[in-house]
C-alpha cells in the first residue's frame, strides 16, 4: 500500500519475482481499458515482468464496483492460492484495499425517492451540499471520503439518511474472516519526496502524450470513472477555453498531491501495516 507515485509498481514486481508468483492490483482507476498514462498503468515491460490480475480488465462503460471487485478478487484469490503460497495484492485505492482484506458490510438499500430527492440536490445546490451534509451526518467519514466525488458522497449519505447511524459505523461492522493469512506494507517517503515524486510523474505523464489520451477518452467524460484527477483538470479547463497545458499540468499536480494526503489519511487507520 501507500500514496500515489510511491512506487508501489516496482515494489510488487519484485516481490513477485522474488516469490515467484502473480499480482492482484487493487488499483480502483487501473481497472479501465480506456486508461492507461493518466493513471498510471504498468507498462508493457512491468505487465511480462509479473502477471497482473485486474489491469485494464473491463471498459469505463462497465464501471467496477467494491462490491463485485471484493467478489472477483476472491475468486482469482482462490485460483492463484492453487498454485502459490504467496500472492502480492498492491494499490493505492483504500476502500478496494479493505474490500480485499476485510469485506464489505452490507448496507441498506435507499428509502424509496431517497436516491431521486439527493440527485435533485445535487443538480439544485451543487456539490458543496453533499459534504455539508456528510460533515454533519458522518464527521469521520467526511475526513477520509474523496470530497469531490459525488457518487461516493451520496451512497453515504444514503446509508446515513436511511439507517439512521453514520456510514463510517455500518462499513466498520463485523466481516467475514478470510481464509488466508495478510501481511500489509506500506511504501512512505518524507512529503518533500513524495511531492517532488508527484511532480516528476506528472510531467512525464505529459511527456507521454497524456493530453491525447484525454482527448480519446472525451466521449465518456460524463462517466463518474473518469471524474479523476489527470482527465478532469483538461475538460475543466477546455471547458472554461484554457488550452494552456503547463496550467493545466499544474492543476494536475496540486490535486495529485491532495489525493496522495487523503490516501495516507485512510492508510493511518490500519494498525495492522508495517513501513517501508
Amino acid at each position: 500500500m501507500g500514496p500515489t507515485a510511491i512506487g508501489k509498481t516496482a515494489y510488487a514486481i519484485r516481490l513477485a519475482k522474488e516469490s515467484g508468483t502473480e499480482i492482484l492490483s487493487c488499483d480502483s482507476r487501473q481497472f479501465y481499458q480506456e486508461l492507461n498514462i493518466g493513471v498510471a498503468r504498468p507498462s508493457e515491460e512491468e505487465l511480462k515482468a509479473a502477471k497482473h490480475h485486474f489491469i485494464a480488465c473491463r471498459s469505463v462503460e462497465n464501471p467496477f464496483n467494491v462490491y463485485s471487485f471484493e467478489q472477483e478478487a476472491l475468486q482469482c484469490l482462490e485460483k492463484l492460492f492453487e498454485r502459490h503460497d504467496i500472492v502480492v495484492a498492491v494499490g493505492g485505492s483504500g476502500l478496494y484495499i479493505d474490500a480485499l482484506c476485510k469485506g464489505i458490510a452490507l448496507l441498506p438499500d435507499p428509502k424509496p425517492g431517497l436516491r431521486e430527492q439527493l440527485k435533485q440536490q445535487l443538480q439544485a445546490e451543487g456539490i458543496e451540499s453533499f459534504q455539508k451534509s456528510l460533515q454533519q451526518l458522518d464527521p469521520a467519514y467526511y475526513a477520509i471520503v474523496d470530497k469531490q466525488n459525488p457518487v461516493r458522497l451520496q451512497r453515504a449519505l444514503e446509508v446515513c439518511i436511511t439507517s439512521g447511524k453514520p456510514y463510517s459505523e455500518l462499513i466498520a461492522q463485523q466481516r467475514p474472516i478470510r481464509n488466508f493469512e495478510i501481511k500489509k506494507t506500506v511504501l512512505t517517503a518524507s512529503p518533500e519526496e513524495l511531492r517532488e515524486r508527484i511532480n516528476r510523474r506528472v510531467d512525464l505523464m505529459i511527456e507521454m502524450g497524456l493530453e491525447e489520451e484525454v482527448r480519446q477518452v472525451m466521449k465518456f467524460r460524463h462517466l463518474n470513472t473518469l471524474n479523476t484527477v489527470g482527465y478532469k483538470e483538461f475538460f475543466e479547463a477546455w471547458d472554461q477555453g484554457n488550452h494552456n497545458t503547463q496550467s493545466i499540468a499544474e492543476a494536475i499536480k496540486t490535486h495529485t498531491w491532495q489525493y496522495a494526503k487523503k490516501q495516507l489519511t485512510w492508510i493511518k487507520r490500519d494498525s495492522g501495516a508495517t513501513t517501508n
